[in-house]
């Protein structure tokens, strides 16, 4: 791939094409899942990070043997189960330990952390807006999308009412990656001050690896999940 022709690759595009793609744009805070519709060269001007060193990185994480399952080859209905045995699953898990650490953690160390009673706050309101939403695509978007998948008789009925639910799943997306933003900006990166506790610390850690796995859910709805559906409706 060309420097010009990466660079004009929507960051999207280019995880959809290699999966592994997506660790190097986590490395540089570069957003693949709500933002991803834009080109590499305009997220790098987002972020101030040189074009080429991600382009750089992209190349050799290209040349790597570790290879990530690639879902766009699959079908709606496979794609859907992954999503809600996987992402789904992993939400549900890991939001009550979550919740649990967050209030503890603003309790014991609010006092001298000052930020932590709105990671507290911030991360509930997440939790909140995230179950509705899982709820939402299980009991809604996801049938509808696997009745297309199969040609189900009614599919079709479907396809011309599909866009307006997957407009709002997309637009509460985005307000999740906004609040995962605010997570990130108030814990500095999720890093551990001196004074942090194993608690604090194991918190910070699974808020890290909440984001990272909701940028790879939000990744395979946004990107490939959604365009296939509203392409099998045209």
């Amino acid at each position: 791939m060309s420097t010009t022709e990466g660079s004009e690759c929507t960051v999207g595009e280019m995880v959809v094409k290699n999966p592994s793609s997506a660790r190097v744009f986590e490395r540089f805070g570069i957003d693949y899942c709500c933002g991803g519709k834009i080109p590499l060269s305009e997220a790098c001007a987002k972020r101030g990070t040189d074009v080429e060193a991600v382009l750089k990185a992209l190349s050799e994480s290209s040349a790597s043997p570790e290879h990530e399952k690639d879902w766009s080859q699959e079908s709606m209905t496979s794609l859907v189960d992954h999503i809600v045995a996987t992402h789904h699953a992993y939400l549900r898990e890991e939001f009550p330990r979550l919740a649990a650490m967050t209030e503890k953690v603003a309790r014991v160390h609010g006092e001298r952390h000052a930020e932590l009673p709105e990671v507290h706050r911030v991360f509930a309101a997440l939790r909140n807006e995230l179950e509705l939403h899982m709820q939402k695509e299980e009991q809604i978007l996801f049938p509808m999308i696997k009745q297309i998948d199969c040609g189900a008789v009614g599919a079709a009925d479907h396809c011309g009412s599909i866009e307006n639910p997957i407009r709002m799943m997309e637009h509460e997306h985005d307000n999740a990656g906004d609040v995962l933003g605010a997570l990130r900006k108030l814990t500095s990166g999720f890093a551990p001050p001196d004074d942090a506790c194993n608690t604090y610390r194991v918190m910070l850690d699974g808020l890290a690896n909440l984001e990272a796995d909701l940028h790879q859910h939000i990744h395979k709805e946004n990107n490939i999940l959604f365009p296939k559906a509203l392409a099998a409706g045209q």
